[in-house]
């Protein structure tokens, strides 16, 4: 690599190095920023398989900006009927109803280690 080292007081003050090789060493470290952000990704893949992370999807997400409550969001997500979740979750339809209203706020349930969502399929 051709190098010119510019002194100031008898330091290394600046590396002054052509074009062309400023242009190789910025795609490097960006060949490395992707290598590292894939990592990343894999990481997260795996945690995700492990059950370490949960996932919501875009369509839940959005529900729920758009001022849907949860409950009901993930309720259409999963395609259940609202008195099949009533049953399963030993409430009346129409109390599900008023805490998918926001008219009730549900009881915190202890799930003990288990994904409520997931025991819906």
């Amino acid at each position: 690599m051709n190098v010119q080292i510019i002194e100031k007081t008898g330091k290394p003050e600046w590396a002054v190095i052509p074009f062309s090789e400023y242009q190789k060493l910025q795609k490097a470290l960006e060949d490395a920023e992707d290598i590292e952000d894939i990592e990343d990704i894999e990481e997260s893949l795996k945690a995700i398989q492990e059950g370490k992370e949960i996932t919501v999807p875009g369509e839940v997400t959005f529900a729920i900006l758009d001022g849907v409550s949860p409950v009901r969001a993930w309720r259409e997500h999963k395609q259940i009927k609202m008195s099949e979740l009533a049953n399963k979750a030993g409430i009346g339809s129409a109390y599900l109803s008023q805490i998918e209203n926001g008219k009730r706020v549900p009881p915190v349930i202890s799930t003990e280690g288990r994904n409520p969502i997931k025991s819906w399929q």
